[in-house]
């Protein structure tokens, strides 16, 4: 009889602090994709130890949230690509293959974020203002992942956009968010225009997705309020 009162005590101080951590990933991802981003593409001096805090705080959080040992896995893997995208870079080799590198690790921290941060946003229980946070972080993953999607068509397939060339330098990440986040919201500037078959396919399934993702959040967000009689 006081056992079960107590792992309920403890489920509630987990999905407390569980809930915070949201809003925490949240405002580093915003903070990395529109400021640290931008500020490398500016060769600002200084800015990239801060983005790698910005990468550790964002695994640690990440660990926080799902208390499995899967999404461990899951970055222990990405981690390891983004540190052979760095030897690559350093040792000065295939320019292509480092840039490949480094989107399959950010690719696969994407997918990682979805996985976790969808099983604690639409899962059952209370609906809470952090938990709708967390929903804004999970629309932007969405446009990290077709970062990484649009970087690997670009360095397999030179020439896959017109006003815009996959190669390494400091401007292509800030430059591929612009237009990955132009094309989720349907905003469609045309200042680069994707003209490789993957490429337009890609951006045809990120701009419907961008369409459908704040619909279904309405719905099942809705569906658990009711269902938790709130």
């Amino acid at each position: 009889m006081i056992y079960r009162p107590l792992m309920t005590l403890a489920d509630r101080v987990n999905e407390h602090w569980r809930d915070r951590v949201l809003t925490g990933l949240t405002l580093l991802m915003a903070f990395d994709l529109f400021v640290v981003v931008p500020l490398e593409a500016m060769h600002a001096t200084g800015i990239r130890p801060i983005g790698i805090a910005v990468v550790i705080l964002l695994v640690g959080g990440l660990l926080v949230v799902s208390r499995s040992i899967v999404p461990v896995l899951g970055v222990a893997a990405a981690l390891s690509m983004l540190c052979t995208a760095l030897f690559l870079r350093r040792r000065g080799g295939d320019a292509a293959l480092d840039v490949c590198f480094e989107a399959a690790g950010w690719l696969l921290i994407g997918l990682v974020i979805i996985w976790v941060v969808s099983r604690a946003v639409f899962g059952p229980g209370r609906i809470t203002y952090h938990r709708v946070i967390g929903a804004v972080l999970l629309y932007l993953t969405l446009g990290v992942v077709f970062v990484a999607l649009f970087t690997l068509v670009g360095a397999l397939a030179p020439g896959s956009f017109s006003g815009l060339t996959v190669a390494d330098r400091v401007s292509l990440p800030a430059d591929l968010v612009y237009f990955s986040f132009a094309t989720l919201t349907t905003v469609g500037y045309g200042d680069i225009v994707p003209v490789h078959p993957f490429a337009r396919s890609l951006s045809n399934l990120e701009a419907i997705l961008g369409q459908l993702y704040p619909a279904t959040l309405l719905a099942r967000m809705v569906s658990l309020h009711v269902g938790s009689g709130r």
